[in-house]
């Protein structure tokens, strides 16, 4: 009898957690000083721990802040794999960092992960003076389902025209729920991802099937994209999520959103963290460079 997704989902947060928390070592930027604390932020639904990075030099001035949610496939809560990307963004775009450890799916799935990631970004944007970091001038972004929350959060931030993100990063990002993995296509043979750890992903993570053409959960489905903020679209050209991603950033110009897309060519899913290095190195540059332009004015 075949195992239910969410025994699935379970084995893989098992098999990939702590897989998933390694690095490259070249691309772990320990020349880089790490300045962190722990935060708790109340929700809509139930308490988010967060780590907050903070620029290895203080500025005299509260610093902009960039909040950040890692990937996983919304089924694998390993906030440290981004660890290396927070510590490069904290010190060369001179921001505080803030790394949301949401819940994941299958225990806690759609609506909490977009529930929690938009109300501690809001609670970011609101709480700047406690905690001295200029709520007025933040920034969103995540890698592959962190891109699909970051969607999420800047599409219910312009609806309920509560705070305006300046930048948003949509790294790798699963932006299609609804249309069936095997038809994702990659250009080599045995790309990272697979149709069957996907599937397993999507059921887990929205296990009724009538929510998965949501536009929080399927940014790309959505045909009201206009006022939303600017963004940094990233795209790896041997990805099953690279069309998606590629469509997605055009959409975005059509309706009149400022995007900068860039696809990193022989490179697959996940490589801002397995490399290779140097295409690694210049999309976590390019993330960085791009913040410290969107957040300085």
């Amino acid at each position: 009898m075949p195992l239910s997704p969410r025994i699935q989902a379970r084995g893989i947060q098992l098999l990939l957690g702590r897989m998933m928390s390694r690095v490259h070592k070249d691309l772990r930027f320990a020349d880089i000083p790490k300045r962190t604390e722990a935060l708790l932020v109340e929700t809509g639904a139930g308490p988010v721990p967060c780590t907050v990075y903070r620029p290895p030099a203080g500025t005299g001035t509260p610093a902009p802040v960039y909040v950040n949610f890692h990937g996983g496939g919304f089924v694998v809560g390993r906030p440290e794999q981004d660890d290396h990307i927070c510590r490069y963004i904290a010190a060369t775009a001179g921001c505080v960092v803030i790394n949301v450890d949401y819940a994941v799916a299958p225990q806690r799935p759609f609506p909490v992960p977009v529930t929690q990631a938009y109300d501690v970004t809001a609670w970011v944007a609101e709480n700047g003076p406690a905690h001295d970091w200029d709520g007025s001038r933040l920034a969103v972004g995540g890698h592959s389902a962190g891109a699909n929350l970051t969607a999420a959060v800047c599409r219910m931030a312009r609806d309920r025209g509560t705070f305006s993100p300046r930048l948003q990063i949509i790294d790798s990002a699963a932006l299609d729920q609804l249309a069936d993995p095997a038809t994702k296509q990659s250009l080599i043979a045995k790309p990272l991802l697979t149709p069957q750890i996907m599937r397993v992903f999507t059921a887990a993570y929205v296990p009724d099937p009538a929510d998965r053409a949501n536009p929080l959960v399927s940014p790309a489905l959505a045909d009201d994209l206009a006022g939303l903020p600017p963004a940094l679209v990233i795209t790896a050209e041997n990805d099953r999520l690279r069309n998606e991603g590629d469509a997605y950033a055009k959409a975005l110009e059509a309706a009149g959103v400022q995007v900068t897309h860039r696809v990193f060519e022989g490179v697959d899913h996940y490589f801002t963290h397995i490399g290779p290095v140097p295409e690694g190195k210049a999309a976590i540059d390019l993330m960085a460079t791009t913040l410290r332009t969107a957040l300085s004015v």
